[in-house]
């Protein structure tokens, strides 16, 4: 039986430690805990952008997106390359997606589960 690398890494790690809680909670929680930083991690999840592209993809005004920006850069979960007038963002690590998607998987399943106790009851 092959397992995925989810549960390999589930496997390898001990719990969490008070401290190493609060430094993740300070870090990568703060970090996407607003949907507009969602949205620009998925928005760099194939390629690397600049800020208009950004902008144009996410219909927000650039001096919004920069804030989220650099939260994101401040928390090392994106890179950025300067070309000439530009700074481009990359995505620093793909598992932060794969998190994010794991995250909306769950939540998928959460309300699926009330909608079928929703239909068992009546609730619907």
């Amino acid at each position: 039986m092959r397992l995925s690398e989810y549960e390999k890494l589930r496997i390898s790690m001990d719990k969490p430690q008070a401290q190493e809680l609060r430094i993740m909670h300070a870090t990568l929680c703060k970090a996407i805990a607003d949907p507009t930083r969602i949205a620009l991690l998925y928005e760099l999840s194939e390629n690397p952008k600049h800020v208009n592209q950004l902008v144009e993809a996410l219909k927000l005004p650039q001096a919004t997106v920069s804030r989220h920006l650099k939260m994101l850069r401040e928390r090392s979960m994106v890179y950025t390359r300067r070309e000439g007038s530009y700074v481009f963002y990359t995505l620093a690590d793909q598992r932060i997606l794969d998190a994010l998607d794991l995250m909306r998987a769950v939540k998928s399943d959460i309300l699926n589960r009330h909608r079928s106790l929703a239909e068992v009851t009546g609730d619907l």
